[in-house]
C-alpha cells in the first residue's frame, strides 16, 4: 500500500487570492514516504501583514491535513479498509498519484505491499509481473501460517489460517473469497466460511476435485499444520444484500459462503432457511455446525431423495424474499429457472464459468491508454494474455471470469462481458471489465492500461 502522507487532493494544490498563489507538489518517494515541494507565489506590493495572515491560514489547514491523512493511513495499515474501485472519470489525481507511486516502487526495487513481508518463504505479489497498472486494486496481502487442517466431510478439508505477529487480517463480510497462492505458478480462490467478527483467523474448506486442475490436489496432498500460505483478499462479488427475509440454496461445497450468511441473518433477526444438497450424505460438510438451526435448514443427500425440490421449497418463500445460492452449475441453472415463476431476487455464485453455445469470437484493437499503443487481439487470444506479452503487467487469477482480479477500467468501446461477477447495471455502463475471458463488441476498445 502506497504511503498517502499527502492526500490525493493536495497533489496540486492552488490558492489565488489577491495577495498570490502557493503550489504544493507531491511525488511519492517509498513505500512510506512523500516528497513535497511547495512554492508560493506573492504579488509586488503586497501587503506583509495580509501575506502573514494567509500564510497562517495555509499552514493551519496543511498541519490539520496532514493529521486527517496521517490518521488515514493508519487505516489503511490496519488491514481494515476494504478494496474498492477506482473511478477513473472523476479520480483521475488519484490514478497519477498511483502511477507516481509505483513508478518510485521500481525505481526503488520495492516490492509493494500493505504490510510487511513476514518471515520464510517468499512469494510472488501475482501470477505475472511484480507491478500491476494503477487502474487496478490494490489488494491486501500477506503470508498466514496453517493452524490447523480439519475433515469437514468425505473430500473436504478445511484449514484455519492465521496472520503472523503484527499483522492484522482485514475485515471481510460474508460472500467474500480469498486468493491462496499456493506456488508462484498456482492460485485458487477459495470463500471464507468462519466468523466475519473473528480478526484473529480466517477459515476455508477445499474440495478435493476428481477433475482437480492443481489447486485442490496441491491443498490436500501438500498443505498440513504448519505449513505458510501468501493470501491475497479479500474480494466479494457475492455480498448478501439487506432484505426482510432469506432462503439460502447449497449445492455441495457451495455451502462455505453460505454459511457466514445465515450467521449474519441470525444476528439480525432475519427470517432464513436452507436447502442443502449433496451427492451423499457423507459429502455434506458442516452438517454438525448446522444441527443448531433445527426445521430451518432442509438437508437433502442425492442418492436417498432425488434432485432438489426447487419449486416446492421456493414456492414457500414469501413475495420479496432474496434467494442467495451457490453450487455446481446445474442447480443454478434450475433455481434460475424456478425462481423466475415467483416473485423473488436471485443472486448466484459459481465454481466455474457458465457453458457459452452461441458466442462468436472477432479480432479487435485495444488501445492502451497510458501509453498510446495499439494491439491487435486475435480471435483465439484473450486481451490478458495480449497485454501481457506486451510486457503490461496486469493482475490476474482464475482465467475464467470467476474472481474479478483482471478487472481493468474501459474508457472506450463496447465490452462484451463473459465473466459472472459484473452486476447488469455494471455490465450496461461497460466501464469495466475482466479482460481474462471478456471481448469486445466494436472495432477498438480503449483501456487505462
Amino acid at each position: 500500500m502506497f504511503d498517502i502522507s499527502a492526500t490525493v487532493e493536495s497533489l496540486i494544490v492552488a490558492f489565488e487570492p489577491r495577495s498570490g498563489l502557493i503550489d504544493l507538489t507531491e511525488i511519492p518517494a517509498g513505500s512510506h514516504g512523500s516528497r513535497f515541494v511547495v512554492d508560493t507565489f506573492v504579488k509586488p506590493g503586497t501587503d506583509p501583514e495580509v501575506l502573514g495572515q494567509w500564510l497562517d491560514v495555509y499552514d493551519r489547514t496543511f498541519d490539520e491535513d496532514k493529521t486527517v491523512v496521517a490518521a488515514q493511513q493508519g487505516g489503511y495499515d490496519s488491514g481494515a479498509v476494504p478494496q474498492g474501485r477506482l473511478m477513473t472519470n472523476c479520480e483521475s489525481t488519484i490514478a497519477m498519484f498511483q502511477r507516481r507511486t509505483w513508478q518510485a516502487m521500481a525505481a526503488t526495487d520495492t516490492t509493494v505491499r500493505q504490510h510487511p513481508e513476514p518471515q520464510g518463504r517468499s512469494a510472488s505479489v501475482t501470477d505475472g509481473p511484480a507491478s500491476p497498472p494503477v487502474s487496478q486494486r490494490t489488494l491486501w496481502e500477506a503470508g498466514l501460517v496453517v493452524e490447523a487442517v480439519e475433515p469437514e466431510a468425505d473430500g473436504v478439508a478445511s484449514l484455519t489460517l492465521t496472520p503472523p505477529a503484527g499483522v492484522t487480517l482485514p475485515a471481510w463480510e460474508p460472500g467474500a473469497h480469498i486468493d491462496l497462492c499456493l506456488t508462484d505458478s498456482l492460485t485458487r480462490q477459495y470463500s471464507l466460511c468462519g466468523d466475519p467478527h473473528d480478526h484473529d483467523r480466517w477459515r476455508v474448506a477445499v474440495l478435493r476435485e476428481p477433475r482437480s486442475r492443481g489447486g485442490s490436489a496441491h491443498v490436500h496432498d501438500h498443505i498440513a499444520a504448519g505449513a505458510s500460505i501468501r493470501v491475497r483478499g479479500p474480494r466479494n462479488h457475492f455480498r448478501m444484500p439487506d432484505a426482510e427475509s432469506y432462503v439460502f440454496v447449497a449445492g455441495g461445497i457451495g455451502i462455505t459462503p453460505i454459511l457466514p450468511m445465515i450467521e449474519d441473518a441470525e444476528r439480525r433477526a432475519k427470517p432464513w432457511k436452507l436447502l442443502y444438497g449433496g451427492r451423499t450424505r457423507s459429502s455434506m460438510a458442516f452438517l454438525s455446525h448446522l444441527e443448531r438451526h433445527g426445521d430451518k435448514v432442509l438437508v437433502s443427500p442425492q442418492d436417498t431423495d432425488g434432485l432438489l425440490d426447487l419449486e416446492a421449497f421456493l414456492g414457500s418463500a414469501d413475495p420479496g424474499t432474496t434467494v442467495l445460492a451457490c453450487g455446481p452449475a446445474p442447480l443454478l441453472d434450475a433455481l434460475a429457472t424456478a425462481s423466475s415463476a415467483v416473485d423473488l431476487t436471485l443472486q448466484t455464485e459459481r465454481f466455474s464459468a457458465p457453458t457459452q453455445h452461441d458466442e462468436i469470437n472477432t479480432a479487435f484493437d485495444v488501445v492502451l491508454a497510458r501509453t498510446g499503443d495499439i494491439l491487435h487481439v486475435l480471435e483465439n487470444r484473450s486481451i490478458l494474455d495480449v497485454v501481457r506479452e506486451h510486457g503490461v503487467p496486469v493482475l490476474s487469477s482464475c482465467r475464467e471470469g470467476l474472481c474479478g482480479t483482471c478487472e481493468t477500467p474501459v474508457l472506450e468501446g463496447r465490452p462484451e462481458h463473459r465473466d459472472t461477477v459484473l452486476t447488469d447495471d455494471e455490465r450496461e455502463r461497460g466501464d469495466t471489465m475482466m479482460i481474462c475471458v471478456s471481448r469486445c463488441t466494436s472495432d477498438r476498445l480503449v483501456l487505462d492500461l
